[in-house]
């Protein structure tokens, strides 16, 4: 019997990771809906390769354009989510990686619909995670974390009980200014922030990783995911990007999970939970030298407010958008790489701060409110300087 499977977010580095798979087993997958923003070389590509039964455009003119051009398709192209209230039979699995913001109310109506949600939309489980845990109980599905640390830590810990385990660690390649000397970080220009060194990302999350934000929201993101290990958490530095995560044990012993940086391997994992995965997997036998440090607080100042991204309940959905914005206008070369984390702290000093912060996130608007305080905010400490 085939899988049906939807992936939002399908022109993205995620969303085309998932396809190399159907790719590969495409008699095995039935693709019923794919989405995407605007990428129309793209769209049409994957509306032609792998014939969904509805594809989602985002951008009203590319939308337009793919519904003019596809006419005569048995696919069905829509604008919007409408469409998810006729949708009777639950999709077997669905790819969340729709980057940003957006990519959360389109989690949510999922959720409803899906047996098994692959969630690599961080701004879900940071802004949205206790609705998106009520629904998915409420409706039996099966929420998998799909960035690498957290199917990481998902596999080593999955057989252990919460007071066997002492530390936990979350590992960042350190991005591509790991030995550059500080002296030169006032001259960092967007196009070198987004040379990862070890993986092709999309500009936000690799900039993210320059600044070692990626890891902030990712810690975040473990403490929700394992609330029962929440101040276990720590970050290292790990530049071969081999290993994912590492579990210390309080008998002493110590376990990693190492493999390849390529996302075929959670993603492929995660849609089949099969050990014998080889045809996806290169496997690397020679296991190289593994170096792992102390986070460097003069190179990344960004992790002074690890000790308050929970402040409040409402302080990561904050530090969430304020941080889109910033890299928004360090991309657009309106601020500068280095003012990034000081334009940060000043939004979490603001004189408003603690009242948004303390607002219970229990439905969208809820989020969003709070999201666009801090949105507004951040543009207005940009504009001071």
């Amino acid at each position: 019997m085939k899988i049906s499977i939807s992936i939002l977010g399908s022109t993205g580095s995620i969303g085309e990771t998932t396809l190399r798979i159907i790719r590969k087993k495409k008699f095995n997958f039935d693709v019923h809906v794919l989405a995407a923003k605007s990428n129309y070389l793209k769209i049409c590509s994957q509306i032609n390769e792998f014939e969904p039964k509805v594809f989602v455009v985002i951008n009203k003119k590319i939308f337009s354009k793919i519904k003019k051009k596809f006419k005569n398709k048995k696919t069905k192209i829509y604008n919007n989510y409408d469409f998810l209230e006729k949708i009777k039979k639950k999709i077997d699995i669905t790819v969340s990686a729709i980057p940003g913001i957006t990519g959360l109310e389109p989690t949510i109506n999922f959720t409803y619909i899906s047996k098994k949600i692959l969630l690599a939309n961080k701004e879900s489980i940071i802004c949205g995670w206790n609705i998106i845990k009520r629904i998915s109980k409420k409706n039996k599905t099966t929420i998998v974390p799909l960035d690498s640390e957290h199917f990481s830590i998902q596999k080593i810990i999955e057989n252990h009980k919460a007071n066997e385990i002492n530390k936990i660690y979350l590992t960042a390649s350190g991005g591509p200014f790991l030995k550059m000397p500080l002296s030169k970080f006032k001259s960092i220009k967007p196009k070198d922030a987004i040379k990862h060194p070890k993986w092709k990302m999309g500009n936000k999350i690799s900039v993210d990783s320059a600044t070692l934000m990626n890891k902030i929201l990712e810690l975040i993101e473990a403490q929700k995911i394992f609330p029962e290990h929440h101040n276990k958490i720590k970050i290292i530095i790990h530049p071969q990007s081999l290993v994912h995560a590492i579990v210390k044990f309080n008998n002493g012993i110590t376990k990693l999970l190492y493999h390849e940086p390529d996302m075929i391997i959670p993603i492929s994992n995660a849609i089949f939970n099969s050990n014998n995965l080889n045809t996806f997997a290169k496997l690397n036998n020679k296991i190289k030298n593994l170096e792992f440090y102390d986070v460097d607080k003069k190179r990344f100042p960004i992790v002074k407010i690890i000790p308050i991204v929970n402040q409040y309940i409402s302080t990561p959905i904050i530090i969430n958008a304020a941080n889109e914005i910033l890299v928004d206008q360090f991309m657009k070369q309106k601020i500068s790489f280095s003012s990034i984390f000081k334009h940060l702290y000043q939004v979490l000093k603001d004189q408003n701060y603690k009242k948004y912060a303390i607002q219970e996130p229990k439905s969208l608007n809820n989020i969003y409110a709070v999201d666009s305080w801090a949105r507004e905010i951040t543009f207005k400490k940009i504009k001071k300087k």
